[in-house]
């Protein structure tokens, strides 16, 4: 009986030191990336596109509807929202960007929206990262005012696109029975 418990501990001590051999095989970025999804509600999405030569990508947590009314209730009208979760939701381009009148230069840019019943603005931080409660007005590069439609069926994550259009491309969120969209040329 000794003799079987000293053999188990030993083959499960064996095991647990190839665990952590094989732990730390992996590439560092793969473990920061289970780290970072671990323990989240909100799973961590990327989005990205190439429209007319530049390459469009945007980082967002992905919350879900789960049962609740979202707008005008878990995001009120009329505050600077972050539309997404944890850290800040990002925008990068590898090219300048016109979004409406507002110039948007090469490099990430935490991105936000001021939500309402009939309006809906986005808002372009020159802050390239940051958290999603976190908005700091003082570092605006500018606002533009979006598209606004209501769909047939509800979306239950938070989901963004980004695809070409007339002139250039468009970033859309949908979540929902709500979709938000803005229209954008690459310069």
């Amino acid at each position: 009986m000794r003799r079987t418990l000293i053999l188990v501990v030993l083959l499960a001590s064996a095991a647990a030191i190839l665990g952590v051999i094989r732990l730390r095989a992996q590439p560092r970025r793969v473990l920061v990336a289970r780290r970072a999804q671990a323990g989240r509600i909100s799973p961590h999405e990327r989005v990205t596109e190439t429209i007319n030569g530049a390459q469009l990508t945007i980082v967002y947590g992905r919350p879900s509807m789960r049962g609740r009314v979202v707008f005008g209730s878990l995001v009120p009208w009329g505050i600077v929202w972050c539309p997404g979760a944890d850290e800040a939701t990002t925008l990068e381009s590898s090219r300048a960007l016109r979004i409406g009148t507002l110039r948007i230069p090469i490099g990430p840019h935490t991105i936000w929206m001021l939500p309402a019943p009939d309006r809906w603005t986005l808002v372009v931080s020159r802050e390239p990262e940051g958290f999603h409660t976190r908005y700091n007005s003082g570092a605006d590069l500018g606002r533009v005012v979006m598209t606004r439609r209501d769909l047939a069926a509800p979306v239950e994550e938070l989901t963004f696109a980004i695809g070409a259009a007339p002139g250039g491309g468009a970033i859309t969120l949908s979540w929902e029975k709500t979709e938000v969209s803005v229209p954008f040329a690459v310069q």
